[in-house]
């Protein structure tokens, strides 16, 4: 799963689209409810109007039924006699639906007809005809006994009595099924209507579409005749919903069933694009996307130049201003102002802090080179004193003593002469400190070659005093033992290797007694230099018979700072 980050969630973008949506939420749900409501009511009209439909179309057939009688009781009085046949045939041409007039007498014999009657020698016993024989002035029937049309078709029949009032026959016409259907296009008929006509069995006689009728329900018929009407829902062959009603038209023989689509909620949708749901829905998105437009265009873009322009006051690019607040809101543009006088009170302060700084730094420097003066001085009254003292081993503890004044002078100076106060390249000092010790005794002695090899390091003047200290220690006692006699060659090496630096001071002379010994001043400050930079030293023999006097201690760089300092910073 995509993790999105809060900061991404947490956008002006988002939470104005975020409380616009809610807003409009309210108004989109009104307009589902609303389209569902205006759903449910138009298939509730689809079914009414359905309804009301078959039953208006069974109405029609059976006023069509009911005119065949007034026409059957009109035509009865002349339907004898001379060219009684041609006369039928003519009045069955000129009504639609009418297939066949016919003219039978008391014993079921045709008198005439407008055209070819089927022989039926059980006529007499049929029920529509002992219907009328029995006193019913008109009858109706699906099944006469026989095939009086070639296509569905149903016989009514009217009573027919002689002048004394007895039953003298009866005058039948054969009246189309199909014209007592109605026509698809009536406009009383919902849109995409399919119109049928079923027998009491549930077979379908005719339709405008098969395939848009399935089989009726089981208790179909009674619940016509319970209701007069039935609408019900169903799935034709092709699984498409649609709704049905059923009305009688010819007593409980024939039925007209019709047929609509009933659409789904989805579907009902496409094809009422102009509903509730679709103008909220367009509204709910047209404001979600002009809020992310305006939003862009009027806040965020503006936020994201500001914040261009912070990202170079954070690089100390203080001299850029936002040119184009002129063009922004006015919250905004104050904000930009904002920004604008807080960049220029950084540069005036900066200005200030570098003035104290150089004021600091020349202060500093002036204080080094006065203390290396003072340390001069006091090297030069100890060279005057040396020179006056007669016993050599005064003299020597004073000169030793003003190469340890000196080595500290050293110190001073580099710092006021270097670019950083507070920190020195080792590589140079050591070259001026070898070359100003060895220097002061060759006057004195024998001479003596130096070889050093230093690597690169920047020390801070807490570690350069006592590391210079040892290398003052180390050199005056080769000078005292290894080149005493006779000059020789002095080595010294610095190497940084990894965590652990190395400082190695040997000679290749012949040490007397007392060079190895492990006390005396000397070697006491050796081990005290040692342990002020938190290192070790030793002092051994080496494989050209000298001394060799050996410093580690931790690299300034991979010392991990006092436990103190870290939780400081940690705090911070």
């Amino acid at each position: 799963m995509v993790r999105v980050p809060w900061s991404t969630l947490s956008t002006i973008r988002v939470r104005l689209i975020a409380a616009l949506a809610a807003a409009l939420l309210p108004v989109l749900i009104l307009g589902a409810l609303q389209s569902a409501i205006g759903f449910q009511r138009e298939g509730r009209e689809l079914r009414q109007n359905l309804g009301f439909a078959a039953e208006r179309s069974a109405a029609t057939a059976r006023a069509r039924m009911e005119s065949a009688d007034v026409l059957l009781q009109t035509l009865a009085p002349g339907a004898v006699g001379f060219q009684c046949a041609q006369r039928l045939a003519q009045v069955a041409s000129r009504i639609p639906g009418y297939l066949n007039l016919i003219r039978f007498d008391r014993l079921g014999r045709v008198v005439c007809a407008a055209g070819p009657v089927p022989a039926d020698a059980a006529r007499l016993q049929r029920a529509w005809f002992r219907q009328l024989a029995g006193g019913d002035d008109f009858a109706v029937t699906r099944d006469p006994g026989s095939t009086y049309a070639d296509e569905p078709a149903v016989l009514t029949a009217a009573r027919a009595t002689a002048a004394d009032g007895a039953f003298d026959g009866a005058f039948a016409a054969v009246v189309s099924l199909s014209s007592l259907q109605p026509h698809t296009n009536d406009p009383t008929l919902p849109k995409g209507a399919e119109v049928g006509l079923v027998d009491r069995t549930g077979r379908y006689i005719t339709t405008t579409d098969a395939t848009a009728f399935p089989r009726l329900p089981e208790d179909w018929r009674a619940k016509v005749e319970a209701r007069g009407a039935l609408v019900w829902y169903g799935q034709d062959s092709g699984k498409r919903r649609r709704v049905y009603s059923a009305a009688p038209v010819v007593g409980d023989d024939v039925y007209v069933v019709l047929s609509a689509q009933s659409p789904g909620l989805i579907s009902w949708a496409r094809l009422n694009p102009l509903t509730g749901i679709v103008f909220p829905l367009l509204t709910f998105l047209l404001a979600l996307v002009a809020v992310s437009v305006v939003t862009e265009r009027v806040v965020v873009r503006w936020i994201a130049y500001l914040q261009r322009i912070a990202a170079l006051y954070a690089r100390g690019r203080l001299s850029v201003r936002p040119v184009q607040a002129e063009q922004m809101p006015p919250e905004i543009r104050d904000l930009a102002e904002t920004l604008e006088d807080m960049a220029d009170a950084i540069v005036g302060r900066d200005a200030s802090l570098r003035d104290s700084l150089a004021q600091k730094d020349a202060l500093m420097r002036e204080i080094h080179h006065r203390v290396k003066n003072n340390l001069q001085v006091i090297s030069s009254l100890l060279n005057m004193q040396q020179r006056a003292l007669a016993d050599p081993a005064a003299r020597s503890a004073m000169s030793d003593t003003r190469q340890r004044i000196t080595a500290l002078a050293l110190v001073y100076r580099a710092l006021y002469q270097g670019p950083d106060l507070k920190r020195v390249d080792l590589r140079p000092f050591l070259e001026e400190l070898t070359a100003q010790l060895i220097s002061g005794e060759t006057v004195r002695g024998h001479a003596v070659r130096t070889e050093l090899t230093v690597d690169p390091l920047v020390i801070d003047p807490d570690r350069l005093a006592p590391l210079a200290l040892f290398a003052v220690e180390a050199i005056t006692n080769a000078q005292k033992h290894a080149f005493a006699e006779r000059g020789g060659l002095l080595t010294l090496t610095f190497r940084v290797r990894g965590e652990e630096a190395e400082l190695e001071i040997r000679d290749d002379g012949e040490p007397g007694e007392g060079a190895l010994a492990s006390s005396g001043v000397g070697r006491t400050l050796m081990t005290a230099f040692a342990r002020q930079l938190r290192g070790r030293a030793e002092l051994v023999r080496n494989s050209d018979g000298g001394v060799t006097a050996r410093l580690v201690f931790p690299t300034p760089s991979a010392e991990p700072a006092p436990r103190a300092t870290r939780r400081n910073r940690a705090a911070a």
